[in-house]
């Protein structure tokens, strides 16, 4: 059985994307962010940036020295949330003080659930033995008829 995948794309700011006007604390409070999963960030690329700060520029707005400036020139930049800690995103031009920041606090990945085994009179089982009892005997009985044909 392959393993399921966990990970999760989240459009920042849903539909509104990364924008003014946008209580991006709100838009996080019920989202659980685990590792593997990625931001979406999409917006006006000709007004607006992403960077990643520290919690201190973040609380201020600060963007004189981001940890990391995602923005590509597309709008269009996606962000993976590879390791287990607190991320902090701004815009800056003045946005940040607008609400233009995001908090993201990420955990592990939990395991996937384990497999429950399979009783012995289960459905599938039966299945897999009538499959591996009717096809050859199918094959048999065939390759009887073809051989009586030929006489």
């Amino acid at each position: 059985m392959l393993p399921e995948v966990w990970s999760k794309r989240y459009i920042v700011g849903g539909n509104q994307g990364w924008t003014s006007n946008v209580n991006y604390t709100i838009w996080a409070r019920n989202i659980t962010f685990y590792t593997e999963d990625w931001l979406f960030f999409v917006y006006d690329r000709n007004q607006m940036d992403v960077l990643e700060v520290n919690r201190t520029n973040y609380e201020t707005c600060n963007a004189e020295h981001p940890m990391h400036n995602y923005t590509t020139g597309a709008g269009r930049d996606v962000v993976a949330l590879n390791v287990t800690r607190n991320y902090y995103f701004i815009s800056s031009k003045g946005f940040c003080y607008s609400g233009m920041k995001l908090a993201v606090h990420v955990v592990k990945t939990p395991p996937p659930p384990k497999a429950i085994p399979e009783k012995s009179d289960s459905p599938s089982r039966i299945f897999n033995l009538r499959s591996q009892i009717v096809f050859p005997t199918v094959l048999a009985i065939a390759a009887v008829w073809d051989s009586l044909l030929r006489i």
